[in-house]
């Protein structure tokens, strides 16, 4: 534990507590050495449970020293201001998706120095791995992507995100991550608080987004070929999964299995190491840049494409 990457985590909501905590305890070469979060009951819970000192803000953490690298686990529109004080710092930053409010606050984290690494954490799901090597680069392929819960039964501490902010990064980065293609232009666009639909053109493959926030757990990416044959498909969640869930031996949670992946290839890229999965800046900044056009295109009631900024 002597030569693991100390690490900050900001942020001590539902994800922090669920997520980061416990991947924190599996990752190699990282150790959980310091938690700042606002709220005193949250910040005291989590930080005597890790066994590790408390701080009200990211800036009295950074003043107690002790730590090489921070992780931004708070809500979006916090995450400039604390990257600004981490990489005044010196030190390397690994911040939550959304990586901003908007697009602005994209753009302003992508200039720092050091730049911060974005947590596109799907990326480090196994079965998306595989999945990904199954689709030929800049492929002429179609890829359906949903994710759909519940808000109520994850119970966020403070965010209340419309369900394309809330979801729309993690299935944008999808889109981008599997294909290998940037996005070129939005269609077919409708956005309401609880969901959110378009379509995606990447190149020469297409996607379609599904977010909801208001029905029963369930996440799925399928990706065909032009003719229709299917090239791989992932599916969880549902009322099989769910019994299944209740029946048989509980095993490592996807979320805490991705987070803590993901903490070991983020202590990797700190150490001079390459990680081409770890999401970074310059992605972060095409997703909000595809959810701002989505945005547009909504408000023109979907009839018409709308261009990238």
């Amino acid at each position: 534990m002597g030569d693991a990457l100390r690490i900050g985590l900001v942020g001590a909501g539902r994800l922090g507590e669920q997520g980061y905590v416990p991947a924190l305890a599996a990752a190699a070469g990282v150790r959980l050495a310091a938690v700042a979060e606002p709220d005193p009951v949250r910040r005291g819970r989590v930080a005597a449970a890790a066994g590790v000192p408390g701080f009200g803000s990211a800036e009295e953490l950074l003043a107690a020293g002790g730590v090489e690298a921070l992780v931004l686990a708070t809500p979006a529109a916090a995450h400039l201001a604390d990257a600004r004080l981490a990489t005044t710092a010196r030190l390397p930053v690994l911040v939550e998706k959304p990586p901003a409010a908007d697009l602005a606050g994209a753009v302003g984290l992508a200039a720092l120095e050091p730049t911060p690494w974005i947590g596109f954490n799907r990326r480090f799901d196994d079965r998306v791995g595989s999945l990904r090597a199954a689709v030929p680069p800049r492929a002429e392929v179609g890829v359906f992507l949903e994710i759909s819960y519940r808000r109520g039964g994850w119970g966020a501490h403070t965010v209340r995100d419309d369900a394309l902010a809330d979801l729309g990064p993690h299935l944008v980065d999808m889109a981008r991550w599997l294909t290998g293609a940037d996005v070129t232009e939005v269609r077919r666009a409708a956005v309401s608080p609880e969901r959110a639909e378009f379509d995606l053109q990447l190149g020469a493959a297409r996607a379609r987004i599904r977010c909801v926030t208001d029905s029963p757990h369930r996440e799925r990416i399928e990706v065909r070929h032009r003719d229709g044959g299917l090239v791989g498909r992932l599916v969880r969640g549902g009322l099989v999964a769910a019994v299944r869930g209740r029946l048989g031996p509980p095993g490592p949670h996807p979320l805490v299995a991705s987070l803590t992946a993901q903490l070991e290839a983020f202590a990797r890229a700190v150490r001079g190491g390459s990680e081409p999965t770890l999401g970074t800046a310059a992605d972060g900044v095409a997703v909000m840049a595809v959810l701002e056009a989505v945005r547009v295109a909504a408000a023109s009631k979907g009839c018409a494409p709308a261009p990238l900024p």
